[in-house]
Formats: C-alpha cells, structure tokens, sequence
C-alpha cells in the first residue's frame, strides 16, 4: 500500500548548518499492516510523515501509494487518501465550527461540494452513528463547537475525521502524546478498533516504549534517518526495551 524507494532529505543545504536527515531510505508497509515508528530527536520521524503527506518533498526518492507515484503531488490531493492526525489535539479540527461541521468537512475530502451539502440530516443520522462507536456521548452534541471539547474528545473526533472517509494510508504523529493517561488509553483503543476494522495501514510515531512494542503489527526504528529495528509480530514481545533506547 505505502512504498518508499530512496528517499534522500537534505536540509539547510551547503550552510553550516546543513543536515541530511535521509540517505536512501526503504520502507515497503502493507494494507492493514501498523506500524509503531520510535527514535530519538532529529532522527527522522516527522520528516518521514511530511514527505509521505506531501507537506515536505524528498530531495529525490519516490513514494507510491497503492502503485502510483505520489512524490510531486501537493498535499491537498494526498488528503483524499491520505489522513493524519497530529500530538496537538487543537490540531485537524476547525474550533469555531460544530462537531456536525467539523464532521462534514471531513466527509467532503472526497468531493467539491460546499460545507451546506454535509450538513444534512442523512449525513447527521450517519454522524451520530459513528460517533455513538467512540462511547464518549459525542453523537448526543452534534451542535456543540468543538472549542468546548476536552483534549481526549477533541483527539478523539479527529480520529474519526481522519478515517470518516477510508484512507489508504493513515499518519499517527504521537497523537497521544498530550493526553492525560486516561484519554490516552481511550484513543489508544479507538485507533487500534478503527484501523483493524478497515485494514488501513497505518505508521504511528510514539516515545512510549510499552506502546511501540505492543500496539499493532510491526516496529520500526529510525536513528540518524536509517532503518536500525524493523521487527514485525510476537518478536517484539522479548526486545529489552534499553535496545530502543
């Protein structure tokens, strides 16, 4: 489903400062396969997700989703197969608008129709079902703004946002991260429901360690932009966690 063929990132080129944060990197990830990304600051992790969104483009490499070249296409495009959910929970919602709002502009990724179309009561019924699936009272506040969610609701919503119209590939930037452990664990067990149910292949970045090796399918690591640990299943179960370190 996601294939990365010699990725090479540079940045700051011919400065003092110059970094190369890719050279040549390999990634093959398969639908329905999720993958845990660890590694330290500056080794790739969020480079690796905005060239995959196109919020960033590689130096030179290729990147392909479901066998087509996506390397030049804009990030907007990717968006209708692409989602991606961020660490800050004020982030992939728009706070002044409802959470019906919010929802229809979503389901309109896919379309060029106004926010007045996703706004309907066939779609509302639609909104209230899947949101009744988060078991957080949401399908009860469709006219609330967003703005007055807590954190763990607010995450919550935009996971769903992020995978109301099925993507191709989903991007977890430590979306818990900022969550107290509660809500965390809530999100925790929504995204795992959510990408088993749809088989979306997914790379999640995460610092928690007991996460990286026990949640979905395969863990990678990167350090210095290279692929150090790319382990998949029941193998992880044994890794003394100081090797991630």
């Amino acid at each position: 489903m996601l294939k990365i063929e010699n990725l090479c990132k540079t940045f700051h080129k011919s400065e003092p400062d110059e970094k190369t944060i890719f050279k040549k990197l390999n990634l093959n990830v398969e639908k329905g396969e999720f993958v845990t990304i660890i590694g330290g600051n500056g080794a790739g992790k969020s480079t690796l997700m905005n060239v995959i969104s196109g919020s960033m483009f590689p130096d030179s490499g290729k990147v392909f989703v479901d066998n087509k070249n996506i390397t030049n296409l804009f990030e907007h495009k990717r968006a209708k197969f692409i989602g991606r959910v961020f660490q800050d929970p004020l982030k992939g919602t728009a706070p002044t608008l409802t959470i019906e709002e919010n929802l229809s502009l979503a389901m309109l990724r896919k379309s060029k129709r106004n926010l007045a179309f996703g706004v309907t009561k066939q779609n509302c019924e639609f909104f209230r079902e899947e949101l009744s699936k988060l078991n957080l009272g949401l399908e009860n506040r469709l006219k609330t703004k967003v703005g007055l969610l807590s954190g763990g609701q607010r995450q919550a919503l935009t996971l769903l946002m992020a995978t109301l119209v099925k993507p191709k590939i989903l991007l977890l930037d430590e979306h818990t991260a900022a969550l107290d452990p509660k809500s965390r664990d809530k999100i925790l067990e929504l995204t795992k429901q959510i990408t088993d149910d749809a088989e979306i292949a997914t790379l999640m970045i995460t610092h928690n360690l007991e996460i990286a090796k026990n949640l979905g399918t395969r863990t990678i690591k990167l350090e210095q932009g290279e692929i150090v640990f790319d382990l998949e299943g029941k193998n992880r179960k044994n890794i003394n966690l100081l090797n991630f370190e």
